[in-house]
């Protein structure tokens, strides 16, 4: 019997001594988590939509021959800038020259066989119907310069409107016929930028609008440009509409067919934002901790755009809520916390986001 009373008391002595340790820890995990806070407050928002465009020039055409002929002149180099006009080439034109010089000099006789004839008529000496016939054969005889002359300047190629040229694909010499590509020509002044938006930016997007576009071709420069014009229609398979843009381009640094990353600005909202920091992501589900009082509450939200650094709360929360932005591993639903400082809001109160 005292060997088994003094090990009931030895036994209650531990449960005692362990008790002891175990009670400072329970307290310990009631204390209050220190974490970084912020104000939820409304922030200007100036969306962008994001696209991929095709350059094109404000004007462009490929130089081809009208007529089978040999080349005797080329009066311009590859990459030449030439104004409306200007001659490019020349095709041997001897024969057609003959057959305007002829034709003149049938318009002059049929021109004075007119004259002889008015006199005489004024005279009452030929009939009115043979008048007529001079008449005739005079406007004939002019048509027929004029054809003889179209001709000639078919031998003739010229640059349609000012621009620069392309490559030259034929030498002096060469027989060409109908549609032989000597050059090309672009109008590169103004470039059109042709890209596609989701239906559902139509509402978002005017002619006027600016945009901001950027090429792997010049990295750091940015473009900018306005939109020009909105197809009338929606891609019924695509579900997408067409935009064409304008970018001024006066040092040629745009060329056509190059591939363009287009930034569309839309207008500026008012929207609530909140770090990235403080939004935790479980599944699909995203959610952030609201703090009232000293305690901090588990709160699912919905969000928006995101922007650098930001992320804008659709629904959840409201103007004015506090929510935890760093010390938030540390945290379940009804921690205990005490605000050891703010997060560094946005000075200017804007925001960018990309849709």
């Amino acid at each position: 019997m005292p060997r088994s009373l003094a090990l009931a008391m030895l036994a209650c002595g531990l449960l005692a001594s362990c008790g002891k340790h175990a009670s400072p820890e329970g307290k310990a995990g009631d204390r209050p988590v220190a974490v970084t806070a912020t104000v939820v407050r409304p922030q200007s928002i100036h969306d962008s939509v994001q696209a991929l465009g095709t350059a094109q020039a404000e004007e462009s055409v490929t130089i081809t021959a009208k007529v089978s002929d040999v080349v005797t002149r080329l009066a311009f180099d590859s990459g030449q800038r030439v104004h409306a006009g200007q001659l490019l080439a020349d095709m041997n034109s001897r024969a057609q020259q003959a057959d305007v010089a002829a034709a003149e000099a049938a318009l002059r006789d049929a021109a004075q066989q007119l004259r002889r004839g008015q006199e005489l008529a004024d005279q009452q000496l030929v009939a009115r119907g043979q008048l007529d016939t001079l008449r005739a054969n005079r406007d004939a005889a002019a048509a027929a310069v004029q054809a003889k002359r179209a001709s000639v300047a078919d031998r003739t190629i010229t640059a349609p409107f000012a621009g620069v040229l392309g490559l030259r694909q034929v030498s002096l010499g060469a027989l060409v016929s109908p549609g032989t590509v000597i050059t090309t020509l672009d109008d590169d002044r103004t470039i059109k930028l042709d890209f596609t938006l989701p239906e559902a930016a139509l509402s978002a997007v005017a002619v006027g609008q600016s945009i901001d576009a950027a090429s792997d071709a010049w990295p750091g420069v940015d473009f900018k440009g306005r939109i020009a014009n909105i197809d009338s229609r929606v891609d019924p398979d695509t579900r997408a509409i067409r935009v064409r843009a304008e970018l001024p381009n006066p040092d040629g640094k745009l060329r056509p067919g190059m591939l363009l990353r287009v930034q569309v600005q839309l207008p500026s909202r008012d929207a609530l934002v909140l770090p990235e920091l403080a939004v935790q992501q479980e599944a699909e589900q995203s959610s952030v901790f609201r703090i009232v009082g000293d305690t901090a509450h588990l709160v699912p939200v919905t969000l928006g755009t995101r922007q650098q650094g930001g992320v804008e709360v659709v629904s959840g929360l409201k103007a004015g809520d506090r929510v935890v932005v760093e010390g938030t591993v540390k945290l379940h639903d009804g921690s205990r916390v005490t605000i050891a400082g703010d997060a560094a809001a946005d000075g200017d109160g804007k925001a960018n986001a990309t849709r």
